[in-house]
């Protein structure tokens, strides 16, 4: 997907500067250069518009917003409108056919910026492989974040990498949503790129429209490791991209080829 990041150089960049400009957010000098002055511009307009992926490079959604150009031909096709409520009911076999109704048009709303079919059944898979109710929920107990004797979720209380600082964090900030988002750090931090406060309010994650911006904004973190693991035909590669492990694999993979076979490739 086309993008314009730290390093291009030319008219197309210089447009982006004079666009940011006229915003409100001077990149420094109208040179044609994106260094890291352009770089802060960038990453501070899409905070202020909510952009779905907030990370300093000027891809589609950003470009559309600041009404600039994004050439047709850099664009992966859409393939939305074939991903419908019959298709994804095949890829999820157990969930209510009432949750496939409900949340999916959140589900492909907020993956207008990245509407190709690689990166639907990435979205839809991981939800299958997340919540195979296909709706936002709250992380369960089990034996992998609550010890025997100890109260819910005590085994992430202490989680450092997880930015959490001891009880009740484990708790506060286990995981939510389409994407099962877990952690003070990924709260702040996934928060403050989307415009809430799920750090003083986590069970916002669970609400449809924010939730499916999270999964959005989650999978295109990685979506250029992901698109280079699906070229791949290395599924397990792509799990681990989001999950940062193999939990689910298995409903992911089926999912995954499910997907494929309702919907085959355009090309």
């Amino acid at each position: 997907m086309h993008t314009i990041q730290l390093g291009d150089q030319g008219e197309a960049v210089r447009a982006l500067q004079t666009a940011l400009q006229a915003a409100g957010f001077p990149p420094g000098l109208l040179d044609g250069e994106f260094g890291a002055g352009t770089e802060a511009a960038v990453l501070g307009y899409q905070r202020s518009q909510r952009i779905t992926l907030a990370d300093g490079r000027a891809g589609p959604e950003t470009l559309r917003a600041l009404h600039l150009p994004v050439p047709l031909s850099s664009l992966a096709p859409s393939a939305i409108e074939r991903f419908d409520v019959q298709v994804v009911a095949r890829m999820f076999p157990s969930a209510p056919l009432a949750h496939i109704q409900t949340y999916l048009p959140y589900v492909l709303d907020a993956m207008q910026v990245m509407p190709d079919r690689t990166m639907l059944l990435m979205a839809l898979a991981t939800i299958r492989a997340e919540t195979a109710g296909f709706e936002p929920i709250d992380e369960g107990v089990s034996r992998y974040n609550t010890s025997p004797r100890g109260h819910a979720f005590d085994l992430y209380d202490n989680r450092h990498d997880l930015g959490n600082r001891g009880a009740p964090d484990g708790a506060s900030y286990r995981g939510r949503g389409f994407v099962q988002l877990t952690g003070r750090l990924n709260y702040v931090l996934y928060g403050g790129r989307l415009g809430l406060p799920l750090a003083e309010q986590p069970e916002l994650a669970n609400l449809p429209r924010h939730a499916a911006r999270l999964l959005a904004c989650f999978i295109g973190d990685h979506e250029r490791a992901i698109r280079q693991a699906v070229q791949d035909n290395d599924l397990r590669t792509a799990r681990r991209l989001v999950n940062g492990g193999s939990h689910g694999l298995e409903a992911f993979a089926d999912a995954w080829r499910i997907g494929e076979a309702y919907v085959p490739d355009a090309d």
